[in-house]
């Protein structure tokens, strides 16, 4: 969810700035303008005195315009941490039966989820990334499997052995996983 809302509101922006800065330097340019368009001239400005000191004398011109700024600030803030932040998991919560817990690192386990998966009859690479919450992980794994293999049964395979043994050493009730797959592609041999 996230992710489209980043691109949707990088679009969005990208948008209006790419309009309103090619519609100022096309106006610069000397470029007639519609009616509309508040510029009229190269030697036009973009903020005139009057515009600049409008609202000066109103109490509460200041007040709204600071407010407005702390909202815009805090919600780039915001959306910067959102981008930034590390959508790998750290660590896992393990159950240990005797009501206390330990932690796995979450690479360790996303380690051992990729070296069974690769070890599967057919897979030419594998890739596993663990995410969501550390009670409650969920991978994603990335197969590349070989030109002859049945995607059906390498799915198969990867659900009994590799995300069960990894289910259960952790001590998870599940293991929720997308799993994405893609045939190897070869090059033409010459046989003669």
């Amino acid at each position: 969810m996230l992710r489209i809302v980043n691109r949707v509101l990088l679009g969005f922006v990208g948008l209006v700035l790419v309009v309103f800065g090619g519609a100022v330097l096309a106006v610069g340019l000397g470029v007639d303008p519609p009616s509309w368009w508040p510029y009229d001239s190269p030697n036009d400005v973009l903020l005139s005195d009057a515009d600049r000191t409008r609202w000066r004398d109103s109490g509460w011109w200041w007040p709204t315009v600071i407010a407005v700024l702390a909202v815009l600030v805090l919600l780039a803030l915001w959306w910067l941490t959102a981008v930034l932040r590390r959508h790998r998991l750290a660590e896992v919560l393990v159950d240990t039966g005797d009501g206390e817990g330990a932690l796995l690192r979450g690479r360790a386990l996303e380690g051992v989820l990729t070296g069974d998966a690769a070890e599967a009859d057919g897979v030419e690479r594998a890739h596993a990334h663990l995410t969501g919450r550390r009670n409650a992980p969920e991978a994603r794994i990335r197969l590349l499997l070989q030109p002859h293999v049945n995607p059906g049964d390498a799915l198969r395979t990867l659900t009994t052995e590799a995300l069960a043994h990894a289910k259960d050493s952790a001590g998870l009730a599940e293991l929720p996983a997308e799993v994405r797959l893609q045939a190897a592609k070869h090059g033409a041999e010459r046989v003669s």
